[in-house]
């Protein structure tokens, strides 16, 4: 690298000397070698041109510091309380109901019925109704459904006055429900009897009474020892103990 620095040094002299005089013949690599020389000896000394290249030595790059790694928190699972089950207790609706009705003292004073007083006389068990003579011809019958039967309930309308009146259980709404020896209540039968108290609608002459039933069925070798009589039709229910 010496050498050529020193024949580039020679050459550019040469050319420096010969003033306005004839240029010498030279090379185009000669050419190209004076002309670099030239332009580094130019650089070398103009104070006001910078260097492009920036000595990095003397700085260290500062370290970056790792980032702090995210820890995610697992959720503590709480174990479930497992409900508390409560065994269900079996009420009897039907039964309750009937234990919480107000007691009535009679039938007439349940519907408002005036001038008639209607008093329970005694029940039957039957498996049929009404029985039938050996010379009589019956327009209604029924028998009690197999594993049952027919208890029959019987009542007395007394008129009170001196004038007929007239008995309309329908016109009241009347229905009835019985409950023997405390069991569960059962409807009573609608029937297509003439002295069904249910439906019974006739005049009762002055000073007269009627007989009137009401029926229900039970379970075969039913013997009734109590006997709850709930009317309905009012705003609320009544129940009147028989027997």
């Amino acid at each position: 690298m010496k050498k050529v620095s020193m024949i580039l040094g020679s050459m550019a002299a040469a050319l420096l000397m010969t003033g306005c005089g004839a240029m010498p013949n030279l090379t185009q690599d000669e050419t190209e070698l004076i002309s670099e020389y030239a332009v580094g000896v130019l650089l070398k000394y103009d104070t006001a041109h910078g260097r492009r290249l920036v000595d990095t030595s003397g700085y260290m790059p500062a370290e970056e510091e790792p980032e702090p790694e995210e820890t995610v928190e697992e959720p503590i699972e709480e174990e479930e309380a497992e409900p508390e089950t409560e065994e269900p207790v079996v009420v009897d609706v039907s039964q309750d109901e009937e234990q919480t009705q107000p007691e009535i003292t009679s039938v007439e004073q349940y519907y408002g019925i005036p001038n008639i007083m209607i008093t329970y006389q005694s029940c039957e068990v039957t498996d049929s109704y009404p029985p039938a003579g050996e010379e009589e011809t019956l327009f209604f019958s029924m028998d009690a459904t197999p594993g049952n039967q027919l208890l029959v309930l019987k009542f007395s309308a007394q008129n009170l006055s001196g004038e007929d009146q007239t008995l309309n259980m329908l016109g009241y709404g009347a229905t009835f429900r019985v409950s023997v020896n405390g069991e569960p209540s059962r409807g009573a039968l609608a029937t297509m009897l003439v002295n069904d108290m249910q439906t019974y609608d006739s005049v009762i002459p002055a000073s007269s009474s009627v007989d009137l039933v009401s029926i229900v069925e039970v379970p075969q070798g039913t013997n009734p020892g109590t006997i709850d009589f709930i009317l309905r039709g009012g705003e609320t229910d009544g129940t009147l103990h028989l027997q």
